[in-house]
């Protein structure tokens, strides 16, 4: 399969972006810091994995907003069981873009065990996810990006990207400041 470079990617996503909230995680919230300037960046998950729990309860506290997570497939597998738990509830505002490169990226790009035999699209189809997309070349993705942002479906995107080339140094004091989740929060109760 293809792959196209993640920050590329998530350059195109940032320029059409408006309003929504978006919840990096991992490599894809140290990319995304270097890229966008909004407020509504949601980066504060913590623990590994649990990106996709969190963009859940955002999606229930503000069924208004569009929230979109950009997940890594090594992060995914560490809370697999949100995917039925989403699936189960089917927020209609959640758009979950899963950045597959095979690699634990974050923890030195360790190989994911099987990484070429999972189907991460496979297992949100079977969770419940009602629109599946698998994407794997820079133009197909900017064209699906008006269709993510204006979707009224659960949808679910295994977006394939070269794993990273480690340019970007994790600034996890910065991903993590409480100045950071206040503006935070002060935006979203504005918006």
């Amino acid at each position: 399969m293809k792959s196209i470079d993640r920050t590329e990617a998530l350059k195109l996503l940032n320029k059409q972006r408006t309003d929504e909230v978006v919840v990096p995680v991992y490599q894809a919230a140290t990319t995304w810091r270097s890229i966008s300037t909004s407020h509504l960046d949601y980066t504060f998950t913590g623990a590994m994995g649990q990106g996709s729990s969190h963009a859940l309860g955002l999606a229930l506290g503000r069924p208004d907003k569009k929230i979109i997570i950009l997940d890594g497939d090594g992060s995914l597998l560490m809370n697999l069981g949100s995917l039925v738990t989403i699936g189960n509830i089917n927020p209609s505002n959640l758009v979950h873009c899963v950045c597959i490169n095979g690699t634990y990226e974050t923890n030195g790009s360790i190989q994911i065990p099987n990484h070429q035999n999972i189907s991460f699209s496979k297992i949100a189809k079977a969770a419940g996810y009602k629109e599946i997309l698998v994407i794997d070349d820079i133009h197909s993705w900017e064209k699906t990006i008006p269709e993510l942002l204006t979707t009224n479906k659960l949808t679910f995107i295994e977006l394939h990207v070269h794993p990273g080339n480690n340019q970007l140094q994790d600034n996890f004091k910065e991903l993590y400041s409480t100045e950071q989740r206040n503006q935070f929060i002060r935006t979203l109760i504005k918006t």
